[in-house]
């Protein structure tokens, strides 16, 4: 049990170095610095060294308590802000992947439809060209091949399926529910939660990774924002802020298709062993009547309609 909590408090402890210290102290590092150059020392590496050295000969920062105070508030800054961007992270997640769009306070509803609407009209115009393709036929199977191929990505830049939400990872991931409800009448919200209860170790884990490291590089976003403000004192933040930003743009694309990848290959693979645990007859295939029958055994039943409770007090 010792060595059990030992490693666990490893593993917090690396956790927290990785996601929350160190990139709070390279941040107060960088703010501090934005502070001292300004605009008219921006770039002056000389400025900055004579200005720490100035105050490192402070006799309040040269004394040992001096040092120790000044370690300590390095190490609780840099958490409050990594603790703020990992709020900040998960704030511009939910705006992401906009699952839930159509809740959001007005009038952005109303404006996000106008624009899921131009999006798909935009879709539907690849859609076609690539229905086009599928037809297309001129005696040589490879360069039609390579066609249809090209009008798919086409299409997929802008949704693998009809798009449903204002951004590209939103409608790869709600890809998941559509793709899987045409095919096999499944509803990964219901079904999801069991299935993950008996998933070998070796699966969960790649898919918690993969989870993992797209709230990671959603994180990036948060940094680039939090990097935004040091603009009005040094100019080259708004350059650290658009390079964070583009990488976190690519990178979640990227992350958010393997994670949907494993997800989507996950349910195919293994709904199977859920209608097993459930007595449900099937012959190892994930058919649209396995799909169905899961959906309705595990969705639950509906509250029972009683009349409500009449009031017996006397007046």
């Amino acid at each position: 049990m010792g060595g059990l909590l030992a490693a666990l408090g490893s593993k917090l402890t690396e956790q927290w170095v990785s996601l929350l210290a160190l990139p709070g102290a390279f941040y107060l590092a960088v703010a501090a610095s934005a502070r001292t150059l300004g605009h008219a020392h921006a770039l002056d590496p000389v400025f900055l060294a004579d200005t720490i050295t100035a105050h490192a000969a402070d006799p309040r920062v040269d004394t040992l308590g001096g040092q120790v105070a000044v370690f300590a508030a390095i190490v609780v800054g840099s958490a409050a802000v990594g603790l703020l961007a990992q709020a900040l992270g998960g704030l511009i997640e939910r705006l992401w992947l906009a699952s839930d769009w159509q809740g959001w306070p007005p009038p952005l509803p109303r404006l996000i439809e106008r624009w899921v609407a131009a999006r798909h009209e935009h879709w539907a115009a690849r859609r076609r060209t690539l229905d086009e393709a599928a037809h297309f036929h001129d005696g040589q199977r490879g360069s039609a091949l390579v066609s249809y191929r090209g009008a798919y990505d086409q299409m997929a830049r802008i949704s693998p399926e009809a798009p449903a939400r204002p951004t590209w990872c939103g409608d790869r991931l709600n890809a998941i529910t559509l793709r899987l409800q045409r095919d096999h009448d499944l509803d990964v919200a219901v079904v999801w939660p069991y299935l993950w209860l008996i998933l070998p170790a070796e699966v969960t884990t790649q898919v918690s990774a993969a989870r993992l490291d797209l709230t990671r590089t959603i994180g990036l976003a948060a940094w680039a924002v939090l990097y935004l403000p040091l603009a009005v004192w040094w100019w080259p933040s708004a350059l650290i802020t658009v390079v964070l930003g583009a990488i976190s743009w690519w990178k979640t694309r990227t992350a958010t298709h393997t994670y949907a990848i494993l997800i989507e290959a996950t349910i195919r693979l293994h709904a199977g062993d859920v209608a097993n645990r459930l007595g449900i007859e099937h012959t190892g295939l994930l058919t649209t009547h396995v799909g169905a029958e899961l959906t309705r055994r595990l969705q639950g039943s509906l509250p029972p309609n009683v009349a409500p409770p009449t009031n017996t007090t006397a007046a």
